[in-house]
């Protein structure tokens, strides 16, 4: 019997017949690899720099004194009577979760094209690996949030309730959403360019259509039912009112919010897994 009939694979590669299958099982096969780029970008973040770790709280407390000053001083824009520490910290760190991840997904093709020409591996191992490092900033960044947090309750001055209890359910739906939109960005910038630089200037606009810097109650009132249609209205509101007791939180948004990221998250994979075969010829 000759050597190549005794040949026995121990990898198989196959093209996806599903454009919904992501495919979770081969993606788990290669955690080790999540795991490298994880702790690749996380080291990264804060390599070759003096302040090295500090950057992550220093980004959420300059950004909040800003917001105390422009829009809770100048503009004297309503907190629904949380303190306003509190309130613009909670804004920020939800909405630094979201941008980073959704601005990190949106250029996965083009970003690691190179890496992607030389070796197989899921290509949805780096959108992944890109929401976990973002998720160990924002667990660094909460800490901040956490301090002020008991700080505030130990003095009275918040209210939270249980609903707090849904923050994991919360950053699960960012990362779905984020995810999603990403892969949808991703799939279409292999061959417009154009797209990654209108995704720049729309997460900047997107931040003042959610209520990061505001609460809805703050909205003009024809405005409101409108506002529950952004997927991310829900999510802050809920956030806000779980933690500060503060807000116009209806379940109702929470159900729209959800709806909303699973259709999303389902086109972004269809368009993905249908990219991915092809996308080398074109970037």
């Amino acid at each position: 019997m000759s050597d190549s009939q005794n040949q026995q694979w121990t990898e198989t590669i196959e093209s996806s017949h599903s454009l919904l299958d992501l495919n979770l099982k081969e993606v788990w096969r290669y955690k080790d690899l999540v795991y490298m780029f994880v702790k690749r970008d996380f080291v990264s973040s804060f390599k070759q720099t003096i302040l090295g770790p500090i950057w992550f709280f220093i980004n959420p407390i300059f950004t909040t004194i800003v917001y105390i000053v422009v829009f809770g001083g100048i503009a004297n824009i309503s907190t629904d009577g949380a303190p306003k520490i509190l309130f613009y910290l909670a804004g920020v760190t939800l909405w630094n979760y979201f941008s980073s991840c959704l601005n990190g997904t949106s250029s996965v093709f083009t970003s690691n094209a190179a890496i992607f020409g030389k070796v197989y591996f899921p290509r949805l191992v780096m959108p992944i690996s890109i929401v976990f490092s973002n998720l160990m900033r924002f667990g660094v960044q909460m800490i901040l949030f956490l301090i002020a947090f008991f700080y505030y309750l130990a003095k009275g001055e918040i209210q939270p309730n249980l609903w707090i209890l849904a923050t994991p359910f919360l950053i699960l739906l960012m990362a779905a959403f984020a995810l999603g939109v990403g892969m949808i960005f991703s799939s279409m910038t292999t061959k417009y360019r154009d797209l990654q630089m209108l995704l720049g200037f729309g997460v900047s606009l997107y931040m003042y259509a959610t209520p990061v810097i505001y609460p809805v109650s703050a909205l003009p009132k024809f405005i409101q039912p409108y506002a529950a249609w952004n997927p991310l209205t829900g999510i802050f509101e809920c956030f806000k009112y779980g933690w500060l007791g503060v807000g116009k939180f209806n379940p109702a948004m929470l159900i729209i919010s959800s709806l909303i990221i699973l259709v999303l998250l389902a086109i972004g994979t269809i368009v993905f897994n249908k990219v991915e075969k092809s996308f080398m010829d074109t970037v």
